[in-house]
């Protein structure tokens, strides 16, 4: 962002009357409307919310942590990898404590919480964080490894992790999951929308997502927020693990955090286009054919196409999980 400001002043050129004192004391006047409507103060501070440019930052350094001689430096040398790792991720933590600080107060002041304890949870959430960096490398190879095997055009799983669209997003995911059940479920949305973003593809991170997942091509795919997913799941572009319907509270308004996704059981593979909504089961070993629109729990080693789903049993005869 500062550097499309700057890039802007750069070629500026000629100066117009465009009336700005009249349009920014509009902007003003529009921004302390939504605060006060919002509840927030309106005098002067500083910034509220986590950056999106700084998590932006942060994840490519940890990225470069987890996998240093493939999302490194260029010129990165095994024998400087420690080093490399050390400081990188000293830098990388102090700046994920600072946006860790504002979304935690940020959250304080959204709820009536007192901030008294905000530094030390702060500090505890990226400590927890940090510690849990090798065990999701370790997840993370499972991921490697099964897109590498899943799939007859890739010739490594270097050309894999370089290259593949759905590593980049299940990367993201992994550590954005582990943010968000330690605290931290904004930074955690923020991390995963850039893989969004960057990707077409759309993971919650309060997704559960096993061992051995991949998502092969990864354009269009979408799995919701209390989605569950076993070990060693493969899923094709488009698909989408999806809500059908919402529950509404006493005041009107949605109920949040209900379960209201499906749960894919291991070895599942759902291809190209396939829906499946609701919160129901896929049994382990089954397969969703391409653009199946599936609303039923099926058992496990179900083959289930285009056809066969449209014979399917009402939804409130089939076992709900």
């Amino acid at each position: 962002m500062n550097k499309a400001v700057n890039e802007l002043r750069l070629v500026a050129g000629t100066s117009h009357d465009w009336s700005l004192d009249h349009i920014v004391a509009g902007l003003r006047a529009a921004r302390v409307q939504w605060r006060i409507s919002q509840g927030r103060p309106t005098e002067a501070g500083g910034r509220e919310l986590p950056s999106r440019e700084a998590l932006r930052n942060i994840i490519a350094a940890l990225c470069g942590v987890l996998f240093p001689m493939r999302l490194g430096p260029p010129d990165l040398r095994e024998e400087s990898e420690d080093f490399y790792i050390g400081h990188t991720l000293d830098a990388a933590l102090n700046a994920l404590l600072t946006q860790a600080r504002l979304e935690l107060n940020y959250t304080a002041r959204q709820q009536n919480l007192s901030d008294v304890d905000i530094e030390s949870r702060a500090h505890k959430i990226v400590h927890d964080f940090a510690a849990a960096l090798p065990s999701l490398r370790i997840l993370l190879d499972t991921d490697v490894i099964a897109a590498f095997e899943g799939d007859p055009a890739a010739h490594s799983v270097d050309e894999v992790l370089l290259c593949y669209p759905g590593i980049v997003a299940i990367i993201h995911h992994r550590l954005a999951h582990q943010l968000n059940n330690t605290g931290l479920p904004l930074i955690a949305r923020v991390i995963t929308e850039i893989a969004h973003s960057d990707t077409g593809i759309d993971i919650h991170p309060g997704a559960q997502i096993g061992s051995g997942f991949f998502i092969d091509h990864g354009t269009g795919v979408v799995i919701g927020e209390t989605s569950v997913i076993g070990k060693r799941v493969r899923l094709y572009q488009n698909v989408t693990l999806g809500a059908k319907r919402f529950s509404v509270g006493q005041d009107g308004l949605l109920e949040k955090g209900q379960p209201r996704h499906p749960i894919l059981e291991d070895d599942v593979v759902v291809y190209a286009g396939a829906t499946i909504l609701g919160r129901i089961t896929i049994g382990k070993g089954s397969s969703i054919g391409g653009n199946v629109w599936l609303t039923h729990s099926v058992p496990a080693n179900s083959q289930i196409t285009q056809a066969s789903s449209q014979h399917a049993p009402p939804d409130d005869t089939t076992r709900q999980t």
